[in-house]
Parts: C-alpha cells; structure tokens; sequence
C-alpha cells in the first residue's frame, strides 16, 4: 500500500475580512526544523497591500465612531475566542519549533495583552486628554483622535505575541491596520486572522498579510492614504527607508523594536503614539442678573 501523501494547509491573507490568495499567485514553502514543508504561505504583493489600505481605510470611520466601551467589548470578545482555541494555536507554535512551555506561555501572554488594552479603551482618553490654561473667556480642551490607517511590519521572533502587542493598542485607540506578519513564523497570524473574521470585529479594521518585509517594506511607508507606519524589526536599512519615506509624505514613523515578552512593553504610551491631539475653544457664556447673558 502507497504511503499517503498529506494535503498542507495553503495559509491565505485576511482582507476586508475575507480570505483571498495573493492576487499575485505566489506562495513559499514553509519549513521546520527538520527542513520539511509544513505549509504552504501566500507572497503577498504591493497589490495586496493597496487593496489591505482600501479595505482600513473603508472601515475607519465606522471603526473610530463607535463608543470607547464597545471597542473594549470587542477586544474581549477576541480574547475569549483565543482562550478557546489556545489547543490549535499551541499545535501550531510546536510545529515551527516552540517548546511545549514556550508556546503556552506566549498564548497566555497574548490573551492578556489583548485583556490589558480592552481595558484600556474607555481610559486612555482621561489620561491624555486636558483643559489648557488660557488668558480669554474661553475653555480650551485637547482630546487624542485616532490617526487613521496604520501600516505595522510586525516582530520577526514571536508567532503570536508580537502580533497582538501591536495590533491591540493601534484598534484600542480606533485605528484601522494593515500588518505584515513574521515571514519565518507566520502560521498563528493567519489562524488569529480567522479569530477575527469570526469575532465581533468589523471587516477591514484589522488587515493580515504574510511574505517579506524586503519586498513590501517601502509600499507600507511611501502609501499616501497610509497615515502612521510602525516597524518592529532590526534591520537598519530597512528603517532607514521607512523613516525617510515617512518623511517626504508626511506620516508619522516609530520603531517598536521590543521585547513584547516584557510588561513594561504593553502600556498606554502606545496607544498614544497612535493619535492625533485635536484642541478645541469654546466661549465661556457669562450669565448676568436675571440669567440674561452678555
């Protein structure tokens, strides 16, 4: 009798919150380390990421309209779909070469951090908000508004963690994402894509690619309808053409380059660095006697 020969799972994108293959067609073979294909994942295009950018760009305004409280509603609710699956994202972490203690102790990680910024979605607000000092009859306010769509390349050594450490805080805070996910461990990004497409998170507010940050690193910073870019790897080059893009277009550029595994790496400063600081005036009414006003 033949040996059965396995069917590999094709790992697809996450748009708009549907699942497309690359409209380039192109895929590369996933290995462990015993060098054997354990999946198949899509190259994603430049054309892929404009389409991501439609996609956010599409969702924002419904995305950073709804209340604080129901953001935190919904980063809950991804978190206990995670808790429910942790067995299949475990699997997969084993099969790119986690240790069995590893892999668990990242899923717990990345279930809290999502719990820790749902936390802080109707809370960022007070703490960077103010009302400024000012010499007229008037209230002056700064509040933080969501920037718009974000472009990450996220962490290279995580499957999971680095993922949610940055994708948590850019939604918290009522961004749209388009993500480039970690090319030598990429399985859990597209198996969380599907946590998502299942939750009770919008279409197109969170957009997952998979390929190479060479290839697309450029098109995540000098995109027009993109308005912050966050890179979270160690290559200087490639930083070095993020922020100078960023530069000649206008958007705002950071390096997350942290080790997500630390809970100093999880606070609201990231959520802040998304935002933009809107200041408004208002007069101050002054009621005279009889409430008559002047």
């Amino acid at each position: 009798m033949n040996s059965r020969v396995p069917v590999l799972k094709t790992y697809k994108i996450f748009i708009g919150g549907q699942f497309p293959r690359t409209e380039s067609g192109r895929y590369y073979d996933l290995k462990n380390k015993q060098n054997k294909v354990i999946a198949n994942i899509c190259l994603s295009s430049r054309k892929d990421f404009r389409n991501a950018v439609v996609a956010a760009r599409g969702a924002f305004s419904g995305w950073s309209s709804k209340t604080a409280f129901n953001r935190s509603q919904i980063l809950y609710r991804i978190a206990e779909m995670l808790e429910g699956r942790k067995a299949q994202f475990e699997e997969e972490m084993i099969l790119m070469g986690y240790t069995k203690t590893k892999a668990a102790s990242e899923l717990n990680q990345s279930i809290d951090r999502l719990i820790h910024y749902a936390g802080w979605c109707d809370k960022y607000m007070q703490l960077f908000s103010s009302i400024n000092p000012v010499a007229s009859s008037h209230f002056n306010f700064s509040v933080p508004e969501p920037t718009g769509v974000v472009s990450i390349i996220a962490d290279e050594t995580t499957a999971l963690l680095g993922l949610i450490s940055v994708i948590a805080p850019a939604i918290a805070g009522g961004n749209t994402v388009v993500i480039l996910a970690s090319e030598k461990l990429p399985l859990c990004s597209i198996t969380f894509a599907e946590v998502l497409g299942t939750s009770d998170l919008p279409a197109g507010v969170v957009n997952i690619l998979t390929g190479t940050s060479e290839e697309l690193h450029a098109q995540f910073s000098n995109h027009m309808d993109v308005n912050a870019v966050v890179y979270c790897r160690n290559n200087k080059s490639e930083e070095k053409t993020i922020f100078e893009n960023a530069a000649l277009n206008v958007k705002r550029a950071f390096n997350w380059f942290k080790d997500w595994s630390k809970e100093e790496n999880q606070n609201p400063y990231l959520i802040c660095d998304l935002q933009e600081i809107k200041t408004t005036w208002h007069p101050i009414e002054n009621i005279g006697i009889g409430g008559a006003k002047y």
